[in-house]
């Protein structure tokens, strides 16, 4: 079973936090710690990135390691800085035709996922967030109407940077719209390639490819799935391998065809993701969808949903908890 559930820190750091921190820290100490020790930057290196790149998480950093215990293992772990690489599948569409919303599947080992609901103010901005080791996001709304998500890229590039959760984390305590968080995706070094999906409540989209190698591009589509099209406007496969075992071209076929019908309506467009191939059967697939995210940014809202339930969150309310029987297969496509 795992066991989604909400948690409203405000602008502090919370037992409430730091319990979860403990419950997860032996599975995070053991991602971290894959390749050994010495790979990972020192946490002087790791600070010193977020100071530099991200300054204005830089209090809430350093509240997290005091209140974890302040041990150097877990401070370069809550830096993000340069973590070790780690591929996933995931689905994005930006929608703003009959509303400003932004959808994603999650597709990860359920076992793997944080799965916590994070209210935050920590920079004075109100924040919702699905939580990525921590304090990072996989996906979230701010107060200003911004909504981000990300799926991996499909490239097997490393290099230099943050591990893109706490970028997530970034924008959204920052970044007021679209042009802002473009604006700060073409700065902040991130340490594998990602697409990236931004809606504001203007009605502004945009989905962006990052990588370590290569400078952001904005694809100028409403779509992605886990390629990259480098700003030629198709997606290529560059990992044949990560696309056969995540079946993106699949899901972007099905993603393009369900907003480019002129008869498409949000609601037809949530019903593509909760049916295959977006959605993945966790009991099948490796990366089975282990929840899809609809975040309405006029209203500050995240439907967590999956075929056969439904959770409705906001900024101001994520109280409660959702139990899914989880599923989890290895080694399979």
């Amino acid at each position: 079973m795992l066991t989604f559930r909400g948690l409203d820190v405000g602008p502090w750091v919370t037992p409430s936090l730091t319990d979860a921190f403990a419950t997860a820290w032996p599975s995070y100490r053991s991602w971290f710690l894959r390749d050994g020790v010495d790979p990972r930057p020192s946490y002087a290196e790791s600070r010193d990135a977020l100071a530099w790149h991200l300054p204005e998480l830089l209090g809430t950093y350093d509240a997290l390691c005091t209140a974890v215990g302040g041990g150097d293992l877990e401070a370069r772990f809550l830096s993000h800085w340069c973590p070790p690489p780690v591929a996933t599948a995931c689905s994005l569409t930006t929608w703003t035709r009959d509303a400003h919303l932004l959808l994603r599947t999650y597709d990860y080992p359920s076992l793997l996922c944080d799965a916590t609901v994070l209210a935050s103010s920590w920079t004075g901005t109100r924040v919702l967030a699905m939580s990525d080791c921590l304090w990072g996001a996989v996906d979230g709304v701010n107060e200003h109407g911004l909504a981000v998500a990300i799926a991996f890229g499909g490239r097997q590039a490393v290099g230099p940077g943050f591990g893109v959760g706490l970028v997530v984390r970034y924008l959204l305590e920052v970044a007021h719209d679209v042009d802002e968080a473009v604006a700060i995706l073409r700065r902040v070094p991130v340490s594998m390639s990602y697409n990236i999906a931004l809606v504001d409540a203007r009605g502004a989209s945009a989905i962006v490819e990052v990588a370590p190698d290569l400078p952001a591009v904005l694809t100028g589509r409403a779509t992605a799935a886990n390629r990259q099209t480098h700003g030629h406007g198709t997606a290529v496969t560059e990992w044949p391998e990560h696309a056969w075992r995540s079946g993106t071209v699949a899901r972007e076929v099905a993603l393009e065809a369900a907003v480019g019908d002129p008869r498409a309506t949000a609601s037809s467009v949530v019903g593509t993701f909760l049916a295959a191939p977006v959605q993945r059967d966790p009991s099948v697939h490796e990366w089975g969808t282990v929840f899809t995210s609809v975040y309405d940014c006029d209203r500050g809202t995240l439907d967590l949903l999956w075929p056969d339930d439904a959770w409705h969150l906001s900024l101001w309310d994520v109280t409660g908890v959702r139990v899914r029987r989880s599923a989890a297969v290895t080694g399979a496509a």
